[in-house]
């Protein structure tokens, strides 16, 4: 009672002090210290040189690259792609703020402008403070055609220090945001401690200092796109009243500008700047106090109590997926109609379509869109090749206003001829940031993708580094590992590192048991021992290790093939010898006379390799196997299985088919084999072509002998043991509905995934 009465007469300032009290003791939060003096220099422009401003305009993929526009004497134009060199981009790009340019583009590749072409014949190099000093035609003198309108592409990063200039005030709400650095500043100590930060101040780096925002003209508009551009599909409302506490206990240091987005765009950068910050005498912006907001992070990075996240990553629109990307937010674009996942055709593919993909899918907005270069491009550039796909174009010509809830609410041309795998779309999400590459690091390769596998545990009140049990550490694991450090995806995984020292004091074990099931996105999201370790052979050389890869091969059956090439054969038992020796029959084979029949399930299976690299056995050829009964090489032990089930999951049947030869058998337009398995040459599948399982060879076929006549369910596994890397496991499955009445079968609805139809 005293101190409730001692509390009802303290002045208000003190209650406020004691209110702010829980959001101070830490002081600003770890990572953002004051940056340091401005680096960045304005150009000193004599009188006579013409003032302009620059922007990037048109079809944009990313925000850092367009159309190039300039604004000069009241009126926006373009630049003429006549003359232009990379050296005109780099001057481009530097009066945008970023560090340099990377390519430009011709023949008004983010679409056509309007208004003059202020600029033709360019003659820069590099070193011009603005595209005005360049030697020209003069400017607005020109003999070209919008259709020339040129483009760059700048890097991502900033100049540090860059301080926006605005020559032109009058006309500044064309102009794009041109800042070093944006980020969201968590003030509330509840959310200093949480990951990823999803609430707190905005603010942007101008002249190598953070600078708050006035909330003043702030939108609902503007914090979607901040939450985007961080990783998160929405943002919600928060405490109002907490921040306007916090915000007259420290004075905020304003940036000079308003902004204005439309809600649509993928990144700050592509909003326009807004009026000027109207301030008070003491520095507090009118009505108003610092911009703050609030976002909800998909599912898979929503903190929990209990767990700290989610297990495993899993979509939360399941007729939404990305499929053959190396990380996490990033690959092919499919959607599910009818039972049957299919791609889109990039035709008019753009980031407001890109997206709403990501938001769909728990990311944030689209750093790209990415399409399919054309195919002489392509095969020149290997980090397009992920998005070749298999099966049905469900969509073309989608176009998005950008608020749809699903890619499927866009409109979209249902009509798709002409378009092939060649042109499917993909994204490249903004995913938010979680700090799982602090907590892993390869030890003791030859080079960044590969070592020995450390992870940084707590371990009585500190923080060590250590090994991972390699007991049962396989390709799934692997996966993981490399998908955390970012590396791409797993080429190996070794159970043994004595090749590799790695640091002596992390020679202890700190992680055993481990078991991925691959979708992780942490390795220390699968299951493991926990604090309770068992590892008989322990750490140091025979701790698990990895070697990484920015490209993996990716192998997918056709199930057309399977559907249309299946037979039913009655064979004699003394024309299976050399089968019966490879275990292809069922094991009531060894119990009948050699005159009496096998009645087999024959079928083709004609399989693809979608992915990056060549798809090779995992064992080397001098450790290939000799079977002399059929005269070939084994370079796997079992590469593919075939079961037949009852409709509720009985195994009714089974066969199997061992990697005997695997070789191209055909290959798409323009690409060469490059495996064959006669005069005992290499094995493998080349990208792009695939090897043809015929139904005539020994095998290849499933013992039906001894099944009874009713419906089945018929599945293929390609590679079931993860012997091989692969960058999705997915697609490896192949299932039919199978209906066999005693004397003829029919196999149906053939198709690829787990989910049955």
């Amino acid at each position: 009672m005293i101190l409730k009465a001692a509390l009802t007469f303290l002045p208000l300032g003190v209650l406020l002090n004691l209110a702010l009290a829980q959001y101070e003791y830490l002081g600003y939060p770890p990572g953002y210290p004051d940056a340091a003096e401005e680096q960045y220099t304005a150009p000193q422009l004599t009188p006579d040189t013409p003032r302009i401003q620059l922007r990037l305009a048109g079809d944009k993929r990313k925000h850092n690259e367009g159309r190039v526009e300039v604004f000069y004497s009241g009126e926006w134009g373009t630049v003429c792609d006549d003359d232009f060199t990379i050296h005109a981009a780099q001057v481009v790009c530097r009066e945008l703020g970023y560090v340099e340019a990377v390519s430009w583009s011709p023949s008004s590749k983010y679409g056509k402008g309007e208004g003059r072409i202020w600029f033709d014949n360019l003659h820069c190099t590099g070193k011009e403070a603005t595209l005005a000093l360049c030697p020209s035609n003069g400017i607005g003198v020109s003999d070209c055609k919008h259709s020339e309108d040129v483009g760059v592409v700048c890097s991502d990063k900033r100049i540090p220090g860059f301080k926006f200039v605005n020559t032109l005030p009058n006309h500044i709400e064309s102009l794009d945001i041109q800042v070093e650095d944006v980020r969201i500043r968590p003030i509330l100590s509840s959310y200093r401690k949480r990951i990823p930060v999803t609430e707190g101040y905005v603010e942007v780096k101008d002249g190598g200092k953070w600078k708050q925002i006035c909330n003043t003209e702030w939108s609902q508009f503007n914090s979607r796109v901040i939450c985007g551009m961080f990783g998160f599909p929405m943002e919600k409302k928060y405490n109002v009243r907490i921040y306007k506490m916090f915000a007259r206990r420290r004075t905020p240091s304003y940036w000079d500008f308003a902004i204005n987005c439309t809600g649509n765009e993928a990144h700050l950068s592509s909003c326009k700047l807004g009026q000027p910050t109207s301030l008070k005498s003491n520095a507090t912006c009118a009505g108003g106090f610092p911009v703050v907001v609030s976002c909800v992070p998909g599912k898979a990075f929503s903190p929990s109590p209990m767990a700290g996240f989610r297990k495993a990553f899993r979509q939360e629109q399941p007729l939404v997926r990305l499929r053959g990307g190396a990380i996490v937010g990033e690959g092919r674009v499919e959607v599910l109609k009818n039972g049957e996942w299919g791609t889109i055709c990039d035709d008019n593919w753009s980031l407001l379509s890109a997206n709403v993909v990501c938001r769909e899918l728990g990311f944030g907005t689209a750093q790209e869109a990415l399409m399919k270069k054309p195919k002489a491009a392509y095969l020149r550039c290997l980090f397009y090749l992920y998005l070749s796909g298999m099966g049905p174009v469900h969509m073309n010509e989608v176009r998005c206003s950008g608020f749809e809830k699903s890619i499927t609410e866009c409109s979209f041309n249902k009509e798709t001829l002409g378009c092939s795998h060649e042109e499917d779309a993909a994204v490249r999400c903004n995913v938010p940031a979680m700090g799982f590459q602090e907590r892993l690091r390869l030890s003791g390769g030859r080079n960044p993708y590969e070592g020995r596998v450390e992870v940084l545990v707590e371990r009585n009140g500190s923080l060590v580094w250590g090994t991972v049990c390699s007991e049962s550490w396989g390709t799934m694991e692997a996966m993981v590992v490399c998908r955390q450090l970012g590396l791409g995806f797993a080429s190996n995984a070794f159970q043994e590192t004595w090749y590799w020292p790695g640091e002596v004091s992390a020679d202890a074990v700190v992680m055993s048991g481990v078991r991925c099931s691959g979708t992780e996105m942490s390795l220390s999201h699968c299951l493991h021992h926990g604090d309770h370790l068992s590892c008989p052979k322990g750490g140091g050389r025979n701790a698990a290790g990895v070697s990484c890869s920015e490209t993996a091969p990716d192998l997918v059956l056709n199930p057309q093939v399977v559907e249309q090439t299946t037979y039913m054969e009655d064979r004699p038992m003394f024309m299976l010898q050399c089968a019966y020796e490879e275990n292809c029959l069922s094991s009531t084979s060894s119990q009948v006379p050699a005159n009496t029949y096998r009645r087999l399930l024959r079928f083709s299976s004609q399989i693809h390799n979608n992915g990056q690299s060549d798809f090779r056995p995992k064992a080397s050829r001098n450790s290939w196997v000799w079977h002399e009964c059929h005269r070939h090489y084994h370079s796997m032990e079992v590469f593919t299985l075939y079961d037949l089930f009852s409709l509720n999951g009985t195994k009714v049947a089974e066969g199997h088919k061992a990697s005997f030869c695997l070789e191209d058998s055909e290959c798409d337009e323009g690409i060469e084999k490059r495996y064959e398995c006669a005069n005992f040459g290499d094995q493998g599948i080349t990208v792009g072509c695939w090897d043809t399982y015929r139904h005539d060879i020994d095998c290849q076929w499933v013992d039906i002998t001894d099944v009874k006549p009713g419906d089945y369910i018929f599945q293929i596994v390609i590679n079931p043991n993860y012997e091989v890397p692969e960058s999705d496991y997915t697609n490896n499955i192949v299932k039919c509905r199978c209906r066999y009445d005693g004397h003829r079968v029919w196999m149906y609805s053939c198709h690829n995934g787990k989910t049955s139809q």
